[in-house]
């Protein structure tokens, strides 16, 4: 039990719930309440992969910061068993996307996003282009579950997903803001500072609710 709720804590269990809450939403609303569960779940495998890595990569600023909420520097498991378990979980998760209820399109999208949050954690938290992934990765999950059912995905669907994607990556930032500039993390909110980045958090929310409902309406 030790290390399971070490693992569960190393993929950022909140924001995985979260993501595979909107993949069951989106799976419900294209295809039925019993292949919206298998997606919910190949989601869910893929989040393992993002979050697991960056905490792997972040052990040593983790350690340097006491941030002993994190399993690895609280000892609830080591980076050998984390490491373990992540070569295992990143060829699973690739096969279950695309063997699953998304199909061999969705999947490949779906994991496009997933490819972009790793590459946030080993490169892009660290420059002014750190928005990018997130907007990728947000515009993906919905998108590929409309793939799935070979529908094109509505405008609304992928830029509303980016725009709320960028915003998330504001608000979660915010919380290390200034550890993260100590330990040289100069992703774009980061450069700006905190008050900066709750103003831009929140253009970017009232944007996206605004270009959701407008596009929305204008079935585009």
């Amino acid at each position: 039990m030790k290390k399971f709720n070490g693992l569960r804590q190393a993929s950022y269990f909140g924001p995985t719930l979260i993501v595979t809450a909107i993949a069951f939403v989106f799976g419900t609303y294209y295809w039925w309440e019993g292949p919206a569960y298998v997606i919910a779940f190949t989601v869910a495998l893929g989040q393992l992969v993002v979050g697991w890595s960056n905490d792997l990569y972040d052990y040593t600023d983790d350690l340097a910061h006491n941030r002993t909420n994190n399993p690895l520097v609280s000892g609830l498991i080591t980076p050998k068993y984390l490491t373990k378990w992540l070569r295992f979980m990143v060829p699973f998760s690739f096969i279950a996307n695309l063997l699953g209820p998304l199909g061999i399109k969705g999947g490949l999208v779906y994991m496009l996003g997933i490819a972009c949050g790793v590459a946030y954690n080993f490169y892009f938290k660290f420059s002014a282009l750190s928005p990018l992934p997130y907007a990728i990765a947000f515009a993906a999950l919905p998108s590929s579950v409309a793939l799935s059912k070979d529908v094109t995905p509505p405008v609304w669907m992928w830029l509303g997903g980016a725009l709320f994607g960028m915003a998330a990556h504001f608000i979660n930032v915010i919380k290390d803001m200034e550890q993260d500039q100590v330990s040289g993390i100069k992703g774009l909110p980061q450069r700006l500072g905190t008050k900066k980045s709750i103003l831009v958090a929140a253009l970017l929310i009232v944007t996206g609710c605004t270009v959701v409902v407008q596009l929305f309406d204008l079935g585009l």
